[in-house]
């Protein structure tokens, strides 16, 4: 229906010019609606194509009946795809009765028509892909576009809270997708609210069954405006295709971060801000002959740090990051889950920025355990990782790891003894990924069978610690597949995690709202412009971080850090004898 509005280029026009306008218009919608027997529907249709000509503030007396139009009738998406910007009809007194008197009634065919009333089915609620039934969103999240299950050849929702203007969207597709700009009003209004989602179907007798209307929260508190995470192929053996990315939540645009295709295909590792934060982050690149480095970036000045780096994270001080050196392995199963992983070796150290040092403190080194998962607390008086000891591969089955955590004095740059706070002797499970919220009451972490690889493990949950009472509990958003790679929001209140729970195979950002007791929402997965998304996405989508806004270094100034870097630091070992720590200092 785009060919209306190129029929239009003056701003007035005559009656007679109006009334061919229309003469078009009606032919054109028999023809889209050569199948529906109704002419209300038809005369709807092509009433919802004239409301983009119409004034926004019409005469008075007309005012009320056109808002009436835009807001039943039945095929509203048509008003979003039409241009608006020049196609305005300043419509005097007698055009608007000619006009109200081709449509008399220009409201919601199935509300006129006996023959197509709606019947009210409140007793269940539709069946909605993906799952936005019952949740709570953030006050600034982009729309939760779906698809409605239900068999029909015509769909109708209605979008409203207690403030604001609803919005409503219909046509003979089940894919909703809903006004970012409205939406984005209503959530406004709505702020610490509810928002209804109202939906119709009309089945092939021409009936229309309204269900029980979806509620869903808006909460008080937004969510950070980035998400950056790695998008690959879920089945590989060779690294190909594979990037790190940055969504607008507020939108649907997703750029590139940087791709492996800009270094000859290698592999992008973990990524990691500083204090969520744009413009610090680090991340490592695997796949390169020589030495594999660590990319710091600092606004648009990246420096290549050739020291090999896997799990990293940020000291709070922005002064040092701790990260992990692991002997990983890829090998498979031939049912079930067909990925694993077995890290043969694995040590802690840390990396100190302001003086290009390496140490390998004895206290996160142990020759005789593995180490790994390093993640400091928001006050950065604590370091908190996993540790098991070294078995070999054939037993992997029975390597599982403890969560510990180890006192640390920035001033004094000293290190107290490993803390065990769950035991894997007493859980029977393997510890990974802890992270601390940002007020430090909660710690997130994952449980699985056995390993350190949760992304491979149907079995991995999502457990809360409560670092005040040192409590555990396991979380109500975990599902019967993997749930892993979780986040905190830069307020506490919001946690984005990845999870399989769709499929098994492909790993999904989900969202869910904490509240200040550590109670948790129903996960939503991340929005998507095209209700669709995830039935043709082939990608897996891991390490999702929450950061301020979009990160500051360009692909380019990454990429070239990594093929032409303008600096390089490459450490060179030596060791204090007095604290017997291994240093590792780059030449001056």
């Amino acid at each position: 229906m785009d060919w209306i509005g190129t029929h239009v280029h003056a701003r007035r026009t005559t009656l007679r010019a109006m009334a061919r306008y229309l003469a078009m218009a009606m032919v054109q919608c028999w023809k889209t609606c050569a199948q529906i027997a109704d002419y209300r529907i038809v005369r709807d249709l092509c009433f919802q194509a004239l409301l983009p000509l119409i004034p926004i503030s019409p005469h008075p007396w007309a005012t009320k009946s056109l808002r009436s139009a835009r807001r039943d009738g039945a095929l509203s998406l048509l008003l979003t795809s039409l241009p608006r910007r020049s196609i305005r009809l300043r419509l005097g007194r007698a055009e608007l009765m000619c006009l109200f008197l081709l449509f008399p009634s220009p409201v919601n065919c199935a509300a006129d028509n006996p023959g197509t009333s709606e019947k009210n089915d409140g007793a269940r609620l539709p069946r909605l892909r993906p799952d936005y039934v019952d949740t709570v969103f953030p006050p600034n999240i982009a729309p939760p576009n779906f698809v409605i299950e239900e068999p029909g050849n015509a769909y109708r929702v209605t979008l409203h809270g207690q403030h604001g203007q609803p919005i409503s969207v219909a046509g003979r597709n089940p894919q909703i997708q809903v006004p970012i700009r409205q939406w984005k009003g209503l959530l406004d209004a709505n702020k610490n609210g509810n928002v209804f989602f109202d939906v119709s179907v009309r089945d092939s007798n021409g009936a229309w069954q309204r269900f029980q209307s979806v509620t869903n929260r808006i909460a008080p508190d937004p969510i950070d405006k980035t998400l950056v995470y790695r998008l690959l192929r879920p089945l590989y053996n060779f690294y190909a295709e594979m990037g790190i990315y940055q969504r607008d939540l507020e939108g649907f645009r997703q750029t590139p971060v940087l791709e492996n295709r800009s270094f000859n295909n290698g592999c992008l590792n973990c990524h990691t801000f500083l204090n969520h934060r744009p413009d610090t982050f680090a991340l490592h690149i695997r796949g390169q002959k020589g030495p594999q480095p660590m990319l710091l970036a600092s606004s648009n000045k990246v420096a290549r740090v050739n020291k090999t780096a896997g799990y990293m994270s940020w000291h709070p001080s922005g002064r040092l990051m701790a990260f992990s050196a692991n002997k990983l392995s890829l090998f498979f199963h031939t049912i079930g889950e067909t990925r694993d992983v077995f890290d043969a070796e694995s040590d802690l150290a840390v990396y100190w920025v302001t003086s290009n040092a390496v140490v390998t403190p004895p206290a996160i080194a142990q020759p005789d355990r593995l180490e790994t998962w390093p993640s400091w607390s928001p006050d950065g008086r604590y370091l908190y990782f996993c540790s098991a000891p070294k078995l070999r591969q054939e037993r992997f089955r029975q390597v599982r790891y403890d969560l510990v955590r180890v006192s640390f004095d920035l001033e004094q740059n000293s290190w107290g003894k490993p803390e065990t706070l769950v035991a894997a002797a007493e859980t029977g499970l393997s510890a990974a990924q802890p992270r601390v919220s940002p007020d430090g009451r909660w710690l997130v972490f994952c449980l699985a069978k056995y390993g350190n690889f949760p992304i491979y493990q149907p079995s991995s949950d999502l457990y809360l610690l409560d670092l005040t009472t040192m409590k555990t509990r396991k979380l109500e958003i975990n599902s019967d597949l993997a749930d892993t790679w979780h986040c905190w929001s830069s307020n506490g209140r919001w946690l984005v995690f990845s999870s399989k729970r769709a499929d098994g195979l492909f790993a999904r950002p989900h969202f869910a709202y904490v509240d200040q007791t550590g109670r948790f929402s129903k996960p939503f997965v991340l929005p998507q412009e095209d209700p669709d998304f995830y039935d043709s996405c082939i990608h897996t989508f891991n390490v999702p971080e929450l950061v301020q806004g979009p990160p500051q270094a360009t692909p380019d100034a990454l990429a070239r850090a990594v093929l032409r870097p303008e600096l390089v630091l490459t450490p060179a070992a030596h060791t204090d004898q007095q604290h017997q720590e291994e240093y590792h200092q780059a030449p001056p």
